[in-house]
């Protein structure tokens, strides 16, 4: 009888496919690997061979370097890629561009390991497509009941108010480089914002990357001038961690905000200086992570990383045997 921990099973580099040789996701270097996006907690450089779609392996280079691996195999979405034993396709997780599910199929055993996923609309990327599967393999990054996300166009709406009214003053938004600052662009343009955005330098690179991907995010220019009254009533995206930094100085009365699911908890927002927070997410809050699994029905739901526990408790509640797998280092290295 064959066992889904013949095909995938935990190990300190990372989940580890024996059938096939490979690793998904590894945390550190290893002969051949599978990686699902290009946040730096999932995608390293120094591995033999890396699979991965064109737009991660993209990513890769621009943050590592061409030669972040010894090989590169780019892999198209619902291409089936055979590893040794083992049939690998990566179907879309909906998280950033090119974020991909990885579908691992054996001897009539199909698992899915998610990646990082959102199931709600974002306009940089394909939605995350789901992939009836014996065993779902899933984040849980927001797993608690508790992390109820709003609707991104609202918060977007709140930040376009609060520049309406504060028209004097500049407004920086603090966004993860890869993805975040990328859908805060595009939903600003989609809510009529056809102004100059200005950006940090540490984001144009991406900026740049996700362009040449298609996906439009209008005019941009350097947050670079000295004259602090150009800025007055303009929107400057940044990484988060330029909010307190002396960076943010150059800006007329900023509003400091922050684009993040942890938004939702105000003590974090205080924490931070953050005026006007904004709960926009690239990660499935508490409602999609249970709703994919309900519609899934997997015979196992296997937890990677987050808060394991409470989603775990409701899958067996709901009749779907789980289990936490407690992977270490994959703590998102922006914010969430």
């Amino acid at each position: 009888m064959i066992r889904p921990q013949d095909l995938l099973c935990p190990k300190p580099e990372g989940l580890y496919c024996a059938p096939g040789d490979f690793y998904i996701d590894p945390v550190r270097p290893v002969p051949r690997a599978v990686i699902t996006h290009g946040h730096a907690d999932h995608a390293r450089s120094g591995h033999g061979a890396v699979l991965a779609t064109v737009e991660t392996l993209d990513i890769m280079g621009e943050r590592y370097g061409l030669a972040f691996a010894e090989t590169m195999q780019a892999a198209a979405y619902g291409e089936a890629v055979p590893r040794d034993e083992v049939e690998v396709t990566l179907v879309p997780a909906g998280h950033v561009l090119g974020s991909a599910q990885v579908v691992v199929r054996w001897k009539g055993l199909t698992m899915v390991v998610s990646g990082d996923y959102k199931r709600r609309r974002d306009p940089t990327c394909p939605p995350f497509e789901p992939v009836p599967c014996d065993v779902f393999i899933s984040e849980a990054t927001f797993g608690l009941p508790v992390f109820r996300h709003p609707d991104d166009r609202d918060e977007i709406a709140r930040l376009l108010r609060s520049v309406a009214q504060f028209p004097e003053r500049s407004h920086l938004v603090g966004a993860y480089a890869l993805g975040k600052a990328q859908r805060i662009i595009r939903l600003l343009r989609e809510a009529g914002w056809e102004r100059t955005i200005y950006v940090h330098g540490a984001l144009e690179r991406l900026n740049a990357l996700y362009e040449k991907h298609g996906v439009d995010l209008g005019p941009l220019a350097p947050a670079t001038t000295t004259e602090k009254r150009a800025f007055a009533g303009e929107i400057i995206v940044a990484p988060p961690s330029t909010l307190q930094d002396r960076w943010s100085r150059r800006f007329p009365d900023p509003v400091a905000a922050f684009a993040s699911g942890w938004m939702q908890v105000r003590a974090r927002a205080r924490q931070r200086g953050v005026e006007l927070p904004l709960v926009i997410s690239d990660h499935a809050d508490w409602d999609e992570l249970t709703a994919t699994v309900d519609e899934l029905r997997p015979g196992e739901l296997w937890i990677t990383h987050g808060r394991e526990e409470a989603l775990a408790r409701w899958a067996e509640l709901h009749g779907v045997p789980a289990r936490a797998l407690a992977l270490v280092g994959y703590e998102e290295e922006g914010d969430d």
